[in-house]
């Protein structure tokens, strides 16, 4: 059968594939000492490991894990559990409650501060200078808990010099920070240099905080860095007073 069919395949110069799917069949192929294999005769036939890898390689399947795979998460990552490069700010919402409430309740030293000198009218620098120190302590914070992470064993985060070493740094610049007392703008901006270098080496540095912290992370640091620069303007448009004088 299939060398009558090639035979005319041949003398009608179309190949010979097309021509079995135009027949609805599917060449017999036997073999001595063994049953005889039928090839699938429509796509609804084929197993279902061809089938998903034919998904895959139609349309957007190929671009989208390419995508996963070049932002370091694997193909069945989700947002709870991805410690890879990749992340939403929308995976804050796995983020556990306790992590959730003491984050964000740690933003009202900074937001309390300007609030405050704003709907007073009045710059004071005692509690511009507390909100600064604040904002140092916090940058410390942040560079020792990259040091205890990547300290346990199995951490991914080895306890090498780029790890502890860029852990170092925010607690240097918080100390700088403290220096400024004479100078509070130079201080703020400091601290704020902090914060960004901080969540830069979160995000993309330094490697195994899941995708919630991150999200967590941005959030924090850019209301924190927002609320340092509300204080900074105030310092500029608004009269200061300091509380000494009020007392008096």
């Amino acid at each position: 059968m299939l060398r009558l069919v090639s035979t005319r395949s041949i003398n009608s110069g179309a190949p010979v594939w097309r021509r079995l799917q135009q027949n609805g069949r599917s060449p017999d192929y036997t073999i001595k000492g063994q049953r005889k294999v039928r090839a699938p005769t429509s796509p609804g036939l084929l197993p279902p490991a061809v089938t998903s890898t034919g998904s895959l390689l139609n349309g957007g399947g190929v671009t989208r894990l390419a995508s996963r795979l070049c932002h370091g998460g694997s193909p069945g990552s989700t947002d709870r559990g991805d410690t890879g490069g990749s992340f939403s700010l929308k995976a804050i919402s796995h983020a556990p409650k306790p992590a959730l409430y003491l984050g964000f309740s740690g933003l009202i030293p900074f937001l309390s501060a300007p609030l405050v000198m704003a709907a007073t009218q009045t710059f004071y620098p005692q509690v511009a200078f507390a909100q600064m120190v604040y904002g140092a302590s916090i940058v410390s914070f942040l560079g020792g808990a990259r040091w205890g992470f990547a300290l346990p064993a199995g951490s991914p985060a080895r306890p090498d010099w780029f790890n502890l070493g860029n852990s170092v740094v925010p607690s240097l610049l918080a100390w700088l920070a403290l220096l400024c007392r004479d100078n509070l703008t130079e201080g703020a901006l400091v601290v704020i240099m902090g914060l960004g270098l901080s969540l830069h080496y979160d995000l993309t540095l330094l490697p195994g905080y899941p995708a919630w912290f991150k999200a967590m992370r941005t959030i924090l640091t850019l209301v924190a860095t927002f609320s340092l620069v509300a204080t900074l303007g105030i310092k500029q448009i608004c009269s200061e007073k300091k509380i000494k004088e009020i007392e008096n």
